[in-house]
C-alpha cells in the first residue's frame, strides 16, 4: 500500500555526513513525537552528534477507516521506511506493533531498546476499574485483540459489557469518557507513560486477563543496512540503545504472529517473559491468544522452552505456539488474513 507522506525541504536526499545532524523519521502524533524525541537525546548521548526530528505523515495518521478496514499491517510505518530508503532521513522509530513481521531488504532493525510496561490500561469515568463498570458499560478501543479478550473476560465474570471501535489519538479518546460518550477506553501503558499521562488510568489490565498485542510496549529503530561507511558506523552507535533481552521476547511474540500469517490488526495477543528460579533464569515462557472479537471463543496457550541464546531460537519458539494454536482452531478466528 502506497503512503501520502510529506518531505521537508530539509531533508532532501543526502546522506549525513560524519560530523552533521543525523535526521530521525518520525509519525507526527504526539506519542510518535514523544518517543522519538527519548530516542533522539539517547542518540546524541551516544554519539555525540546533533539530531533533527523529521515528522513523516503516513497513511494510518490520514485515513479515517478503522484499522482493522484498511488491513493494519505496515499503515504506520511504510511512509517512514521509504524516506529512509530514500536518503531522506537516516533513521527512524516505531512502535514495534506497527512493523510488519517480513522485514524489507535494505534496512536494519538497529535497535530494539528497553521495553516499557506491556499492559493495556482502563480510563474509566469517576475512577472505575473494570470490574466496577457498570452493566452495559460501553469500552471504547480500535483494537479486536482487546475486543475478544474484553468480551471474553466479562462473559466469564457475569459483567456485561458493549465495546465500540474508536480511532483517534490519545486525547480524543479518553475525550469521549470526559465528554460522557463512553464509560471507558483501553489504551496501551507505555504510551500513556511516554507523554506523562499515567495519571490518568483507573485500572492497569492484567496479562492474565488482557495479553497485550506483539511487541506493545517496545520501540524499534530502523536505518539503512549499511550500505555505506556512514551508515555501518550508524548501526554500529545504535547498537548501545539495543537490549537483547527485549529483542528476544519480541522475536517470539513477533514470530507467533507471522506464524499465524495474521496482521498487526488481527485479533492476537502475545507475551514472553523469562521464568526465573530465584536469581537463576531458567525457562522464557510465551503466552498467546487468538478470538472472536465478541470474546465467545478463544484459543489461548502457552509454551516454555530454554532461554533463546540466537534469533533462530527466538522465532523456533514463536513457530511452535502458533502450530498448537492452529492445531486448536486458531485460524478459524483471526478475520483478517496477510498474505
Amino acid at each position: 500500500m502506497s503512503e501520502p507522506h510529506e518531505t521537508p525541504a530539509e531533508a532532501a536526499p543526502r546522506r549525513a555526513g560524519e560530523n552533521g545532524p543525523l535526521r530521525l523519521g518520525t509519525r507526527r502524533s504526539e506519542l510518535a513525537m514523544a518517543q522519538s524525541g527519548q530516542v533522539a537525546d539517547e542518540v546524541r548521548r551516544l554519539t555525540g552528534r546533533p539530531v533533527e526530528l523529521v515528522e513523516i505523515t503516513t497513511y494510518g495518521d490520514v485515513s479515517r477507516e478503522q484499522l482493522a478496514q484498511i488491513g493494519g499491517t505496515g499503515v504506520f510505518v511504510t511512509a517512514l521506511r521509504e524516506a529512509l530508503l530514500r536518503g531522506e532521513v537516516d533513521f527512524a522509530v516505531h512502535s514495534l506493533k506497527d512493523l510488519p513481521t517480513a522485514h524489507p531488504d535494505g534496512l536494519a532493525l538497529a535497535a530494539v531498546p528497553v521495553r516499557e510496561d506491556a499492559r493495556d490500561v482502563l480510563v474509566a469515568r469517576d475512577g472505575l476499574t473494570f470490574e466496577a463498570l457498570p452493566e452495559g458499560a460501553r469500552v471504547g478501543t480500535g483494537s479486536p485483540r482487546r475486543m475478544a479478550q474484553l468480551n471474553a473476560y466479562a462473559r466469564g465474570h457475569g459483567l456485561t459489557i458493549e465495546t465500540v471501535p474508536i480511532r483517534g489519538n490519545v486525547d480524543t479518546r479518553i475525550g469521549y469518557v470526559r465528554k460522557g460518550e463512553l464509560d471507558a477506553v483501553v489504551l496501551a501503558a507505555a504510551g500513556l507513560n511516554r507523554i506523562g499521562r499515567i495519571d490518568e488510568v483507573t485500572d492497569f489490565l492484567s496479562v492474565d486477563t488482557v495479553l497485550p498485542a506483539p511487541g506493545q510496549g517496545a520501540l524499534a529503530i530502523e536505518c539503512r543496512a549499511g550500505n555505506t561507511a556512514q551508515d555501518a558506523a550508524l548501526i554500529a552507535a545504535l547498537a548501545g540503545l539495543d537490549d537483547p533481552y527485549t529483542r528476544a521476547v519480541v522475536t517470539a511474540e513477533r514470530s507467533l504472529l507471522a506464524a499465524l500469517e495474521a496482521g498487526c490488526s488481527a485479533p492476537v495477543g502475545a507475551l514472553a517473559d523469562l521464568l526465573a528460579d530465584g536469581q537463576t533464569v531458567k525457562e522464557m515462557r510465551l503466552r498467546g491468544v487468538v478470538g472472536t472479537t465478541d470474546g465467545s471463543t478463544l484459543v489461548q496457550l502457552s509454551t516454555t522452552g530454554p532461554v533463546p541464546e540466537t534469533y533462530d531460537q527466538a522465532m523456533a519458539l514463536g513457530r511452535e505456539l502458533a502450530a498448537e494454536m492452529l492445531a486448536k482452531g486458531a485460524a478459524g478466528l483471526m478475520g483478517e488474513r496477510a498474505h
